[in-house]
C-alpha cells in the first residue's frame, strides 16, 4: 500500500461492522484491478483472508504467486470443471474448519472500466454449501480500475481507491441462495461510482 501512496493514491477502507474474528466470512466485491487485492488483504488480515484465484496466476508473478500456491488460496482453472470444483469444494472446507475469509470475485475477471459484469454464481453456490456457518460480507470497490486506465504503464496517478463494506448477512437464514447472490450483487453494483 505504500507503493501505491507513492503513486499519490489514496485508500479508504469504510466498514461501520464489527466483524467477528472467530467465524468463517465469504468476501463477495467487484474485481477492477490487481489494486483490489492487497488493501482487502490489509483491512481484513485479523480474519486471515483467502483468495480463489485463476490458476495461471500461481506462476510468474514474484511473490504473488508463491502466496497463492503456499498460502490458502484457491487456483482454479476456470475452463475445466474437473478441477475447478473439488478444489473449490476442499477451499470451503478449508475456510470453514479454520473460522478464515474467503475473498471471492465473482464477476469471474476484472472490469477495466469500472463497469460491473454479471456475477457467475456456481463459485457462491459452492462456498455457501461448503462454509454453511458463514457470514457473508459485499464489498464494493471504486476506481482501482484507474490504475490501469493507460495500460501497465504509465500507472495511474493520484487515485483514490475506496472499499465499502455493507452490511454483513447471515447466511444460515436465507433459504433461496439464489435470491441473496441477488441480493448481494444489487447491493454491490449499486454503490460502484462509475
Amino acid at each position: 500500500m505504500r507503493c501505491g501512496n507513492i503513486l499519490g493514491t489514496r485508500f479508504t477502507f469504510n466498514n461501520p461492522h464489527n466483524l467477528d474474528a472467530n467465524r468463517p466470512l465469504i468476501i463477495v466485491a467487484n474485481h477492477q484491478s490487481l489494486h483490489d487485492i492487497y488493501p482487502l488483504t490489509w483491512y481484513l488480515r485479523k480474519h486471515s483472508p483467502k483468495f480463489i484465484s485463476k490458476i495461471e496466476l500461481g506462476k510468474g508473478i514474484p511473490s504473488v504467486s508463491y502466496n497463492l500456491r503456499h498460502g490458502g488460496a484457491a487456483l482454479i482453472d476456470r475452463k475445466n470443471p474437473r478441477q475447478s470444483l473439488p478444489t473449490l469444494m476442499k477451499f470451503g472446507s478449508y475456510i470453514e474448519e479454520n473460522n478464515y475469509a474467503a475473498i471471492i470475485f465473482p464477476e469471474g475477471t476484472r472490469s477495466k472500466d469500472g463497469t460491473p459484469k454479471p456475477f457467475q454464481t456456481k463459485g457462491l453456490d459452492i462456498l455457501f454449501k461448503k462454509i454453511p456457518s458463514a457470514l457473508i460480507v459485499p464489498v464494493t470497490i471504486n476506481n482501482s480500475w484507474k490504475m490501469f486506465r493507460y495500460g501497465k504503464f504509465p500507472m495511474g496517478l493520484g487515485n483514490h481507491l475506496e472499499f465499502t463494506v455493507h452490511k454483513p448477512l447471515e447466511l444460515s437464514i436465507f433459504v433461496d441462495k439464489q435470491a441473496l447472490i441477488e441480493q448481494i450483487e444489487i447491493t454491490i453494483k449499486n454503490h460502484i461510482n462509475i
